[in-house]
């Protein structure tokens, strides 16, 4: 029996997009790469600081031979309009219907169960949480290769993919790198609204519009001008790119955005409880941070709208038992009405306890007066 042909025809049945094999040794050249990035201060809250664990699959499994990467397309059609007259907040592709995490180790669960037919095999199943470098191995498999938006790219399906991996202990023939490239193209550095992309190639990825969405650390207040109305993710990079233009759509029903349509209706944010909202919205990808950080980025969002109908809702916030609520609805008030907004925290400050948001009410303050429209 071919092995590798036989993955191939069951990645199929399971409803894999893209499958490749590569080999489980260590990524050295990666190295290099991961120590600068390192000492810039590019590492995130959400990945290993252990170079060694992020360049070397048999520290994960020591058995480990052969990698199998598998590509999922999330390129759905639907239309998404705005819904007019209600203040909603947008999500990416990414978090438009059920969380990808779920849907692609599923699969990949899926195929593993028919290799356990043939095979004694020895795996592990990692979809965006592993410490290797997903889009390294989706690299090395020749799932695709890398765009200046330093996203994975495939000749098929263009960049709307999502990444999973099983290590394994079979040995496979592997597959060539993809030796497709970007050419001149610049259109994703020119669009992306922080300029997070600093370079052909090179991410700062604090500035990056989807990295804000979910991170807990405080967001610079000219980086929140950016975020527009982005609640979970931001897309920019992607939507420009030409090789997105004619991709091939994905197929995958769970992606389809059933309950958001797309977007998040921000009044409702502001009322639903945690059980509400786990709920409604737990089986989207962007609710595992916990609904107060998409609450934090509805708020962003107000303050970018600036519709005066918001200034009711983030008036109560001020109230909210969380710090972080009542930093940022502070600052969407003055975002939103310099001279209202001002009036409305002075008077805060009456009763504001937190000696930690009153002194952010006096630097807010500050800040607005500097600046100029």
């Amino acid at each position: 029996m071919n092995l590798k042909k036989f993955i191939k025809e069951k990645a199929i049945e399971v409803g894999l997009d893209i499958i490749g094999f590569c080999s489980s040794e260590p990524f050295h050249e990666m190295k290099e790469y991961l120590v600068l990035r390192k000492q810039k201060g590019y590492v995130t809250e959400f990945e290993s600081i252990d170079i060694e664990s992020r360049i070397n699959p048999k520290k994960i499994m020591s058995s480990a031979k052969t990698i199998i990467a598998a590509g999922l397309s999330y390129n759905i059609d639907f239309n998404n309009n705005d819904k007019e007259n209600i203040l909603q907040g947008r999500l990416s592709k990414s978090s438009w219907g059920i969380d990808y995490h779920n849907v692609l180790y599923g699969k990949l669960e899926s195929l593993v169960s028919h290799l356990k037919k043939i095979k004694d095999i020895e795996y592990k199943i990692f979809v965006d949480t592993g410490p290797l470098v997903d889009r390294e191995i989706a690299k090395r498999a020749g799932i695709g290769w890398y765009g200046k938006n330093c996203l994975i790219i495939n000749d098929e399906y263009g960049s709307f993919i999502f990444i999973g991996y099983i290590i394994t202990n079979l040995e496979i023939e592997v597959d060539s790198e993809s030796v497709s490239n970007c050419g001149n193209c610049r259109l994703c550095l020119d669009a992306c609204p922080t300029k997070a992309l600093e370079d052909d190639y090179i991410l700062n990825p604090k500035k990056c519009i989807s990295y804000l969405t979910q991170t807990k650390e405080k967001i610079p207040y000219e980086l929140r001008d950016k975020m527009n109305t982005k609640i979970y993710g931001c897309d920019t990079c992607q939507l420009v790119c030409p090789k997105n233009k004619n991709a091939r759509k994905g197929k995958t029903k769970e992606f389809i955005p059933k309950v958001t349509g797309g977007y998040l209706d921000i009044v409702e944010m502001f009322n639903l409880s945690n059980k509400e909202f786990k709920r409604k919205y737990g089986h989207m990808a962007g609710s595992w941070r916990g609904k107060n950080i998409l609450k934090r980025n509805c708020i962003i969002a107000l303050g970018n709208l600036r519709d005066k109908r918001a200034i009711e809702l983030l008036s109560k916030a001020l109230g909210d038992s969380s710090l972080m609520i009542r930093e940022y609805s502070a600052w969407a008030l003055m975002k939103i009405d310099r001279k209202l907004g001002k009036k409305m925290l002075l008077s805060h400050l009456e009763k504001e306890k937190s000696i930690e948001i009153k002194e952010e009410i006096h630097k807010l303050i500050d800040y607005f007066d500097r600046i100029v429209d």
